[in-house]
């Protein structure tokens, strides 16, 4: 197998890299084995510098950077800008918190002393998706790295130019040799990788089917997971919600990286007193969209990543039809590109239907209606996800209530889901567990130890 490089606005093909042979992961391996060996060494202060050189590397290279991420998977120019800005962000952020957030805390006990220690695992895999391609690694290793750990990163076969961008920035912020790996794997190679005993950890960001096998592997070790998988997250609109602010950022989630994001609103939950004003506002903000050359800093959407992205939304609108769906309004198609997949409003879904009991991952949206807001609540969990939820409503006392109702990982209220360096980042249910982020994210892959001195 090899990795490549295609663009998919272009269809051009960028570059071509081979996998590595079993010789060159068990070198690998051992290169991470020592760099963790030297890297949980330093000092909080001297692994700070270097995440925080990292950031200023980030910075310094963000447009180039940026425009390999729409070379090699699609997304609009200014988000690609925003991706790489986000990831500055959180190497600042850990590079200058973390010392507080690994303090190790004492504990009251009959003890002369006792406390918390946080010792790093090890080597830990990390399986990432393109979607994000530096975004959804950069909020993994920094707080990874920061507690101390070693990491290799197996990215998504279509942006390999970025994961050699990656590894090539934390080689030149004097990382230790080893510690940070970019390696072009088979995913038929994982089982064996996960099971090798450098590896301490396992996590990754992609499908349910992926997540469930990774699970059962590293279960089978007895290695620890973080899973952050899909969603099918709920915008729920209340009846008393200001509208047009709803419609405006419901496009804006619907539409934010061509739709594939697993953190995009994608089934529009609306009250039905509100909901032919909410439908009438969504579709005129999605008909605003622009359409173009991802490049070009004036276009607002553009093709998927990948033709089969585009197969299998088609094969899910359509079969959402045969069940009874209606397509309230479909973009004309611009292009022949077998990549292009038109925005999309579907409405008179049923619960059996692809686009309500799956994961839709393009620029396609659901929209359901409430009698209520109990009801609109629970069709919020009726669901096999639970990743994000956003929930629109001017009762803030309300909405405070409604939001421990919703079984979400995040929920945001009058604003769209987003990830946070400041807070914990994550799913239950089929969208995974663990969390990514904040201290939370800081302290999954250690060993919380209890240290007592008598």
């Amino acid at each position: 197998m090899e990795f490549i490089s295609r663009n998919p606005f272009t269809q051009e093909i960028l570059a071509e890299f081979d996998t590595l042979s079993h010789s060159q992961i068990t070198d690998a391996l051992d290169q991470a084995d020592n760099g963790f060996a030297d890297w949980s060494q330093k000092t909080i202060h001297q692994r700070a510098e270097v995440i925080a050189q990292v950031g200023h590397i980030l910075s310094a290279r963000k447009k180039e950077l940026a425009a390999l991420v729409v070379a090699e998977m699609g997304k609009p120019i200014l988000e690609a800008i925003a991706e790489i800005e986000k990831c500055v962000a959180c190497c600042k952020f850990y590079a200058e918190k973390s010392d507080v957030m690994l303090r190790e805390s004492v504990v009251i006990t009959e003890a002369s002393k006792s406390y918390v220690h946080y010792q790093p695992l090890g080597v830990i895999l990390a399986i990432m998706p393109w979607n994000f391609p530096f975004w959804q690694v950069f909020r993994f290793a920094c707080p990874t790295m920061m507690a101390g750990n070693a990491v290799i990163l197996k990215h998504a076969p279509n942006v390999p130019q970025c994961a050699q961008k990656i590894e090539e920035i934390f080689t030149q912020a004097l990382c230790s040799a080893g510690a940070f790996q970019s390696l072009y794997i088979d995913t038929d190679i994982i089982p064996d990788l996960i099971a090798q005993p450098q590896i301490k950890g396992v996590t990754l960001t992609g499908s349910g089917q992926a997540g469930a096998a990774v699970a059962a592997i590293a279960g089978k070790n007895l290695k620890k997971t973080v899973l952050e998988l899909g969603g099918s997250d709920a915008f729920v609109v209340i009846e008393d919600a200001d509208i047009d602010k709803a419609a405006q950022q419901a496009a804006r989630s619907r539409m934010l990286n061509n739709g594939q994001s697993c953190i995009a609103a994608k089934r529009f939950i609306v009250v039905e007193e509100v909901a032919e004003e909410f439908q009438e506002k969504f579709l005129k903000a999605l008909q605003q969209y622009r359409y173009g050359d991802p490049t070009d800093p004036n276009t607002q959407y553009s093709v998927l990543s990948r033709p089969d992205l585009a197969t299998q939304l088609a094969n899910q609108v359509q079969g959402s039809v045969d069940e009874g769906a209606h397509i309230l309004w479909q973009a004309e198609r611009p292009t022949d590109n077998p990549c292009y997949f038109p925005p999309t409003i579907l409405t008179q879904v049923r619960a059996d239907a692809p686009a309500y009991r799956e994961e839709l991952f393009g620029p396609v949206a659901t929209i359901l209606i409430a009698e209520n807001y109990y009801e609109a609540i629970q069709m919020a969990n009726d669901t096999n996800y639970g990743l994000g939820a956003s929930l629109w409503t001017k009762n803030l006392a309300q909405a405070e209530h409604l939001a421990k109702e919703l079984q979400a990982g995040s929920v945001f209220v009058n604003e769209i889901v987003k990830s946070d360096p400041r807070l914990p980042f994550g799913g239950i249910k089929n969208s995974g567990y663990g969390r990514e982020l904040s201290t939370f994210g800081l302290h999954e892959f250690t060993n919380v130890q209890s240290i007592w001195i008598g």
